[in-house]
């Protein structure tokens, strides 16, 4: 735990120091208003105890600067003059409690312990209910979650920055709350942003907040994702879509761990950990001059790659079991299970949609199920994503793939061992375990089309 002090008196200061590095508490000390702030924007606290009345700017002040600048820690104000003014309004202000001087260090230990300890609360419920999702995504039984499993387990307990990429609906979110929930910071927040589904003018306000007046619009002061992020976890979804300029600013933020908001001036320490994810391919985006190579390989030090769900087949059975649990809970429904031909016609089918698509099957087969278990005339497939050259008519009961007159056989082999490469980002065994084939015949079929990937 780390605590600043602000008091303008050298006695009080090395006094309630002494007194709290007993209870293993790290103190440093600021003998003004300026000093403090100087002091909050290099360094991270856990809490501030401040004196009401010094020279130049008094503790309210201070307080007040805190509080608008987005430093949320708990704050106790220490005063000789017991004015209850003085302290209605610091309580006002912001303040966490209130002690007159002299008061017995014993207690403000007391009280520091509990506001601490409160926020950690906080924070717990704050995290829990923003966990309460369904990890069906994470639901399996295949070889490639499994290790997907222990990654997390190891990489949660670092700080390092994690890219998580595959297709979309695979579950790239739900495997960045693992790896917080597992995490050194499960107790803060977790806080996502989706980098392509906000306007470029205005993500980075998004991110690093601004100033009021900043620009036109800005009629009060935001506090950005960053410094929401504080304690916890910011996940960056979609990071492939992120405008150059911009990826400029990220990469100063990596390195510096310090931000400024929209026409400010103070730089202010975040102490969030990064998690970044992409279906996008950023070795080709680099490789284009669209991604900075920099900035790549400072969010590349971990990689988790997530398979998609046509690509693990075992794993669409538990999954299917957890849907429909959460599903009977959110519908009021008693659906126990899937027949033995629904269950099959699931594990045929591709889903290019990944889990999210089968998701959207269940909870249709749920809404006109007349029984307890689901049969395969309540497995609606119609609305399935298909691949490219697939054609779905409205009379057919299964998507038909039709090809084209224009295509060739070659070219549609060729077109699908290119696809599976680029899902797998080249690796041959895993792109040969999807299409069906060993991992020689595929060798031969990339020599035979002359594939450079």
């Amino acid at each position: 735990m780390r605590i600043l002090i602000v008091d303008d008196e050298d006695n009080i200061r090395n006094l309630l120091a002494r007194y709290l590095k007993v209870e293993n508490m790290d103190c440093d000390g600021a003998e003004n208003g300026l000093s403090a702030q100087r002091m909050l924007c290099d360094s991270p606290y856990d809490l501030c105890v401040i004196d009401l009345k010094m020279p130049g700017m008094n503790g309210l002040e201070l307080l007040r600067w805190m509080r608008t600048n987005g430093f949320a820690m708990p704050a106790v104000m220490i005063s000789a003059h017991g004015e209850i003014s003085d302290a209605v309004e610091a309580l006002k202000d912001g303040a966490q409690d209130y002690l007159v001087k002299p008061f017995d260090p014993e207690e403000l230990i007391l009280r520091i312990k509990t506001l601490v300890k409160t926020r950690d609360l906080a924070r717990m419920v704050n995290s829990t209910e923003l966990n309460t999702m369904q990890d069906d995504m994470l639901t399996g039984v295949s070889q490639d979650i499994l290790q997907i499993r222990d990654v997390i387990s190891k990489v949660s307990q670092s700080n390092a920055n994690v890219l998580i990429t595959g297709e979309s609906g695979t579950g790239k979110e739900v495997v960045a709350r693992s790896i917080h929930n597992h995490s050194l910071v499960s107790g803060g927040p977790f806080v996502a942003i989706n980098i392509g589904g906000v306007p470029e003018n205005l993500l980075e306000s998004e991110l690093f907040g601004h100033e009021k007046g900043s620009f036109t619009g800005a009629i009060a002061r935001k506090v950005g994702m960053f410094e929401l992020a504080d304690g916890g976890t910011l996940f960056l979804d979609e990071i492939g879509d992120m405008p150059k300029p911009l990826q400029v600013k990220m990469l100063r933020v990596l390195q510096d761990r310090k931000i400024t908001r929209l026409g400010g001036t103070v730089q202010i320490p975040i102490n969030a950990r990064i998690v970044c994810a992409t279906n996008k391919r950023l070795e080709d985006m680099v490789m284009a001059g669209d991604f900075r190579e920099d900035l790549f390989y400072r969010l590349n030090v971990v990689r988790i790659i997530i398979p998609p769900l046509r690509a693990r087949p075992d794993d669409i059975e538990p999954l299917t079991a957890q849907i429909l649990s959460r599903l009977n809970k959110e519908m009021g429904r008693k659906i126990e299970g899937l027949s033995i031909e629904a269950m099959d016609m699931l594990r045929k089918h591709s889903f290019y949609g990944n889990v999210r698509e089968l998701e959207n099957i269940l909870e249709r087969a749920v809404i006109f199920s007349n029984s307890s278990i689901i049969d395969e005339s309540c497995l609606d497939l119609r609305g399935s994503v298909s691949p490219p050259g697939t054609e779905i008519h409205d009379n057919d009961s299964i998507p038909t793939a039709r090809l084209t007159s224009q295509r060739s056989l070659k070219d549609i082999e060729k077109e699908a061992i290119i696809n599976a490469l680029h899902r797998w980002e080249g690796n041959r065994t895993k792109a040969a375990q999807e299409l069906g084939i060993t991992r020689r015949p595929l060798i031969s079929k990339i020599a035979e089309y002359n594939l450079d990937i």
